[in-house]
């Protein structure tokens, strides 16, 4: 790729890379990553060959930005924690105002860099949190520095993205007018479970591959392996004999919970991987056909990460728990791409990038 002026990529908020690796596949300079997770550091740099700033954001000022973007065209990108604005917060009613106010920050860093393009990736809620003005006041204050803004909710499928995931995609241009690429794929040709990990070997619960320390699976206790014995292909804790049924399910407020124990369908994309992903009572995290819910590797590949990707530094640092977070909590790789595929063509668009024929 003959890249026309130089360009450099800084990522908030960025937790082991996935909106960087993206980012980074498709030629652009990542040049650093921030987060408040030190856990994330080893995966972040390994993968990304970029510097991460183990840092509270709310402390970065625009200067420490602009030192590392230099004299070249910005590109600030992000996914402030979402967890404020999931679809469990707003039911429980619990935030974290310090991680809503984030928002805030991450405007406040537009602000002080005037980068050239804003990325920004969060949950569709977000649009509408408690029927605030804290997403419209982000659109309001970019469009005040000069900013072309785009939106759009995102079906991950739409793009060859293995799981039912929507998002919040979020672009801010100073050039014109921009938007994300059209969609890559149709209902007919989703990339389902089977395409994603059919091919993977055989493993049981509790158990993991000599050829792949992440193909593991978490031990399941006896009374939980009866469970996913009794519930077939798609089904759930709705089919189980009701000597199996907890307390909590025959009650009516716990009826609505129709996917928790579930397993996953073959044909279909998978359910939107969560922090908790590997664990069979933390929704429809079943294997299809195993005795077991998804393992680590599992995850992963429904997060689209290069298969290369290096999660820890060696066996004896190994921390499943910690990695099924990271996991979780990053954006799929696949969807960095199609962004980064979007800012290219736009940047193209005005002469500021061009690729190799």
């Amino acid at each position: 790729m003959k890249k026309l002026t130089e360009i450099r990529v800084i990522d908030l908020f960025c937790g082991i890379g996935g909106l960087s690796n993206g980012f980074v596949q498709e030629g652009l300079n990542v040049v650093s990553g921030y987060d408040c997770d030190a856990s994330c550091q080893y995966a972040y740099e390994i993968n990304n060959h970029a510097k991460f700033h183990n840092v509270d954001i709310t402390k970065v000022e625009g200067e420490d930005l602009n030192k590392e973007f230099g004299n070249c065209l910005k590109i600030l990108v992000g996914c402030a924690p979402c967890q404020p604005f999931s679809p469990y917060s707003f039911k429980v009613k619990r935030k974290d105002e310090t991680k809503v106010n984030l928002l805030y920050t991450f405007s406040r860093l537009i602000k002080e860099t005037q980068p050239v393009i804003v990325s920004m990736e969060n949950v569709p809620q977000l649009v509408d949190f408690d029927k605030s003005s804290i997403f419209s006041d982000f659109c309001y204050e970019l469009k005040s520095l000069g900013y072309n803004i785009y939106y759009t909710i995102v079906f991950c499928p739409d793009y060859g993205i293995p799981q039912r995931r929507k998002r919040l995609v979020f672009l801010a241009s100073k050039l014109g007018e921009i938007e994300l690429i059209p969609k890559t794929h149709t209902p007919q040709n989703y990339v389902t479970v089977r395409d994603a990990i059919g091919d993977l070997p055989p493993i049981s619960a509790g158990e993991y591959s000599s050829e792949d320390p992440l193909h593991r699976a978490r031990k399941l206790s006896p009374l939980n392996l009866k469970r996913i014995q009794h519930t077939t292909e798609g089904g759930s804790w709705k089919m189980w004999p009701d000597d199996l049924v907890l307390d909590c399910f025959k009650k009516k407020t716990g009826r609505s919970y129709g996917s928790v124990y579930g397993r996953m369908k073959w044909d279909e994309p998978a359910p939107t991987m969560t922090t908790q992903c590997t664990g069979l009572g933390n929704g429809r995290f079943g294997h299809p056909e195993q005795d077991r819910a998804i393992s680590l590797r599992e995850a992963a590949i429904f997060q689209t990460f290069p298969t290369d990707y290096k999660f820890f530094q060696s066996i004896e640092t190994m921390n499943p728990s910690v990695i099924c977070r990271h996991i979780g909590n990053a954006v799929p790789p696949m969807l960095g791409r199609i962004i980064a595929k979007s800012i290219k063509q736009h940047l193209n668009k005005y002469g500021l990038w061009q690729e190799k024929n």
